[in-house]
């Protein structure tokens, strides 16, 4: 069997398959996320662990965890998490969604300069990414910055208390802003400004690699082998990725969660000058563009459940159907945005409301606006000479036949569902298949693994009809926003 461990924001999920990557088991174990101030979040990594520990042990209560051969992870990106010399942990970690850093992103950007950070790590500074909060524990807790001995990511802590190896991957080191991306090394020019050394830092692999055994130690308290191969895996969006099998040249994945992510997948690095999308590494060794948006299928929620009160799907996408209206506007910037315009002080707008609207007007508005920012980030993508055909669809929103068919029309791709749910412990299973040889390479893995179900082809009229919106909306933006 193998194991897949998704390191997630509230829980930790695993998932057990057998030799070809059927699912055979899965437990989730749930933990808090402290909020000491407004905007800030922060995790204990031990209630990981202890999640990790109590997940894989109810596995056990039904399968025989020795015949496990490899282990590998997900994990949420861009937290920092603090080792002392005798691997204790400093502070709770800072999540990849705490805020704190606005003035330490702001120094970064401004002041050692956009242009700068992209040459050294081919990315800039979002109050997301590791290296401010690195900034941020300098500044603001100068005692226990001293004391730092091991800087790591959520799930790299995972791996080392499984396995006692200090060690992390590409696609997940991406994230912090102090990995040279295009060059897979540690940026030493980022160290300097972060006044940390590369002996706080964990041996980078590929997300495909073996680190090393389960340890005694775990074996013991777990019920597992310590033959079993432990697989470093990688950052959620990349082995998300893998798990809806987005790793060839020009392929597109979209995830419509509470935010959206489009997702496109490289052979070779694409530097963004402008910074408006995330050039990262692959987990399958190569790389990838990616755009984030804060509110996609929340925004929806938001309308849905908090304004309508309304829980039934199907009813919704009825109503959307039956919407005549086509001048409508809505901006989905209800808590700012990050890609591509990386404006925090964005907010949703209804524009040409009237009272001749109805709540599938403004229904079918809300989806129409979260369709138009994922255009907004394939546009970005598209400018990079990434010209993908087709987009693999994962996420709340997939559940919608309606929102897909619209989604097909707008970005004009074909729009497919997948056969698996599991995504990023799935992504973390392939990984371990590949580490331990049951398949060549993550690109084959993915082909037997993973198959569309269902695809919704865009209609040449209405991908007209959108673009020529499309232009209105993008403008509306600027109107309100670019002054």
């Amino acid at each position: 069997m193998f194991l897949g461990i998704d390191v997630g924001t509230s829980s930790l999920k695993a998932v057990l398959s057998d030799v070809h990557g059927h699912i055979v088991a899965t437990e989730s174990v749930s933990y808090k996320i402290s909020l000491p101030h407004d905007g800030w979040t922060q995790q204990d990594p031990d209630d990981w662990y202890r999640a990790e520990i109590k997940a894989i042990r109810q596995l056990g209560k039904h399968h025989d965890l020795t015949k496990i051969i490899g282990v590998s992870f997900c994990g949420q990106m861009h937290g920092l998490v603090l080792l002392d010399k005798n691997d204790r942990v400093i502070r709770p970690a800072i999540l990849w969604n705490d805020n704190r850093t606005v003035e330490e992103c702001h120094y970064l950007n401004q002041v050692i300069g956009k242009t700068k950070l992209i040459n050294y790590t081919g990315n800039i500074a979002f109050t997301g990414f590791t290296a401010p909060k690195i900034l941020w524990v300098k500044k603001h807790e100068p005692q226990l910055f001293k004391r730092i001995n091991k800087i790591m990511l959520p799930k790299d802590y995972t791996a080392y208390k499984m396995t006692g190896v200090f060690a992390s991957d590409f696609s997940d080191s991406s994230g912090t802003l102090y990995l040279d991306v295009a060059n897979k090394c540690w940026s030493q020019s980022m160290l300097k400004i972060l006044k940390i050394n590369q002996n706080q830092l964990p041996k980078l692999y590929e997300s495909y690699q073996v680190i090393g055994n389960v340890s005694p130690t775990f074996a013991k308290l777990t019920g597992m082998s310590t033959n079993t191969q432990v697989i470093i895996g990688g950052g959620d969006q990349a082995v998300g990725a893998i798990g809806t099998g987005t790793v060839a040249n020009n392929q597109l994945s979209i995830s419509l969660g509470t935010s959206g992510v489009v997702f496109a997948s490289s052979q070779t690095f694409k530097k963004v000058a402008s910074g408006a999308m995330h050039s990262f590494c692959h987990a399958n060794g190569q790389y990838h563009i990616m755009g984030v948006m804060l509110s996609a299928a929340g925004a929806f929620d938001w309308w849905t459940q908090s304004i309508l009160k309304v829980n039934d799907l199907q009813l919704i996408n009825k109503a959307i159907a039956q919407s005549k209206d086509e001048n409508l506007l809505f901006l989905p910037y209800l808590c700012g945005e990050r890609s591509p315009i990386n404006n925090p002080n964005a907010r949703g707008v209804f524009h040409k409301l009237s009272l001749a609207h109805n709540q599938a007007d403004l229904s079918k508005a809300i989806i129409e606006g979260v369709n138009f920012g994922l255009l907004d980030c394939l546009n970005s993508i598209r400018d990079l000479s990434i010209n993908p055909k087709k987009a693999r669809v994962i996420g709340g929103g997939a559940k919608s036949d309606v929102w897909l068919q619209m989604l097909a029309d707008t970005l004009n791709v074909d729009v497919s569902t997948i056969n698996t749910a599991e995504g990023g412990a799935l992504g973390a299973i392939i990984l371990a298949l590949v580490g331990c040889h049951k398949y060549p390479d993550v690109a084959t893995a993915c082909k037997h693994i993973i198959k569309d179900k269902k695809t919704f082809k865009p209609n040449f009229q209405k991908n007209k009809y959108y673009l020529q919106k499309f232009k209105i909306w993008k403008q509306l933006y600027n109107d309100l926003y670019s002054k």
